[in-house]
């Protein structure tokens, strides 16, 4: 079936029957049932020749010349001038720093249930409900949050902590949820992570690879817990990893329902495709998201890589995809592929719910020169149009002190008038493990705070400690207490 008669061909047939049928700027296509705790379901695989059915914005001319960085100032490229993250020892973000796997040090893990063991069921930890058609559908424009300041904490991983029963105990040894805890110390915002397929080969809840006990991550959990968010009062950030694991620096794996698609047109199209799906999903349970990424620290571009036999649980040690779909931004056409499939999720977002903003993201702060090289390729050539830009920044890595980011980021909002600003993750840890507890986490809020048009800064997984920093949190048996130390910084309100 081809595109001229205005529908998608979805190559894979679902796994637990289409859900719903939807139209989108005049285009019928089929969605389909998200993963589940059994495997991946292939919702999207879609395939075609040309754009489907959906007119995306005219890409301007690209260059192959970044001007004005030196190889000094841009350690990821190499003596060709391609840009290449797998050359580059030095991509490093908490996701991917080195071989480190994403997940906190040993010495504050939290202890695992025994192997095959089901937790009991409990009016507080029930499975996430489906996110299918039978969910009542809401047509109006949801009510979104608009805090003059979002103070923000990923907590993704706090979803596998509930299965086990984890409880949450304040300063004063006062028993809370999650919520509720980082609302009286002055969150007010929620960051989650979503993958495509956790549950696919090499996907982030793949068998044995540490979180396959529920496919983490995916549509109904997303659903599920954005639920919890919007009851607590709280504003919602989607990061949208647009993988199956970990997208970051390091590495931007193609789903695997995406991954026989053979051009730059037939993934956007996916992309488009997936986003709007989860949207409408959010929007059903009236969950909309007040922000959502499209894509994680895509420095190096989006949708870029394939896995290999030696390709780990992780997502380390990858290969390029073809020229003709990757999104590599250190060539010409995988500029223009990148700016394709971000417009394509800004569409995507917009046309559910107009008032969400959308957030680009990268790292690599320490380097101005890699920074202003990527935002005016995205946005003054590629006239991608995001409404917010998110950083990175984290001082073990190498970006430095609150302090020292200040004059990069007055620099970029001088530049981007029409733009906001993020600090998409931090945490203030000085190396591997540790924090010094010098104020670093409260004067990360306070300086960006203080700039024009920097709306928010968020905690990265405040339950997690490792080469990025210390938790803020503690493992007291099953359960977390809340570190009176690192709260000092987020006091009582």
């Amino acid at each position: 079936m081809g595109y001229k008669q205005g529908c998608f061909r979805v190559r894979h047939l679902c796994r637990f029957g289409c859900v719903a049928a939807m139209a989108a700027a005049g285009v019928l296509f089929v969605a389909c049932g998200g993963d589940s705790d059994s495997g991946a379901g292939y919702d999207y695989e879609i395939v075609g020749e040309s754009s489907a059915g959906f007119t995306l914005p005219d890409f301007s001319s690209s260059s192959d010349a970044i001007a004005s960085i030196s190889s000094s100032d841009f350690a990821l490229l190499p003596s060709s001038g391609v840009f290449d993250a797998q050359s580059s020892s030095d991509f490093v973000s908490p996701e991917s720093s080195g071989d480190r796997p994403p997940r906190s040090s040993s010495a504050v893990e939290p202890p695992r249930s025994s192997a095959g063991s089901e937790p009991q069921t409990s009016s507080a930890h029930n499975p996430p409900p489906s996110s299918s058609s039978e969910s009542p559908k809401s047509s109006a424009t949801q009510q979104l949050l608009n805090f003059d300041f979002y103070m923000g904490a990923d907590i993704s991983t706090v979803q596998e902590y509930e299965r086990n029963r984890t409880r949450f105990y304040d300063v004063d040894g006062t028993e809370k949820d999650i919520f509720t805890l980082l609302k009286d110390h002055g969150f007010n915002a929620i960051r989650l992570k979503t993958f495509v397929s956790p549950k696919a080969k090499y996907g982030y809840a793949a068998s044995e690879c540490g979180h396959d006990a529920e496919a983490y991550g995916d549509k109904d959990h997303i659903v599920a817990y954005a639920q919890k968010i919007k009851a607590a009062g709280m504003a919602f950030l989607l990061d949208i990893h647009y993988s199956d694991n970990w997208a970051d620096p390091g590495k931007q794996i193609i789903p695997e329902r995406w991954r026989k698609v053979n051009s730059s047109d037939a993934l956007a199209d996916s992309v488009y495709a997936y986003t709007l799906d989860l949207m409408n999903a959010l929007k059903q349970v009236n969950a909309v998201p007040e922000m959502v990424q499209i894509g994680n620290e895509t420095t190096p571009g989006i949708l870029v890589h394939v896995p290999n036999s030696k390709t780990d649980c992780w997502g380390n040690n990858v290969d390029k995809a073809s020229t003709a779909i990757n999104g590599d931004m250190g060539t010409s056409s995988g500029k223009a592929n990148a700016a394709k499939y971000f417009k394509a999720g800004i569409r995507a977002v917009k046309e559910v719910s107009p008032n969400t903003k959308t957030v680009l993201h990268i790292e690599r702060i320490r380097q101005a020169n890699t920074v202003t090289w990527w935002m005016t390729e995205i946005f003054k050539n590629q006239k991608v149009p995001a409404d917010v830009m998110g950083f990175s920044a984290y001082t073990a890595y190498g970006d430095g002190a609150p302090d020292n980011w200040k004059s990069l980021f007055q620099t970029v909002t001088s530049s981007y008038p029409n733009l906001e600003f993020i600090v998409a993750e931090y945490n203030g840890g000085d190396q591997d493990n540790h924090y010094n507890f010098d104020g670093s986490r409260k004067r990360t809020n306070e300086m960006v705070k203080g700039m024009d048009r920097w709306i928010g800064a968020f905690f990265w997984e405040p339950t997690l400690s490792g080469a990025w920093g210390t938790a803020l949190f503690d493992w007291k048996g099953n359960d977390m207490q809340a570190n009176s130390n690192a709260f000092e910084e987020y006091p009582m309100r």
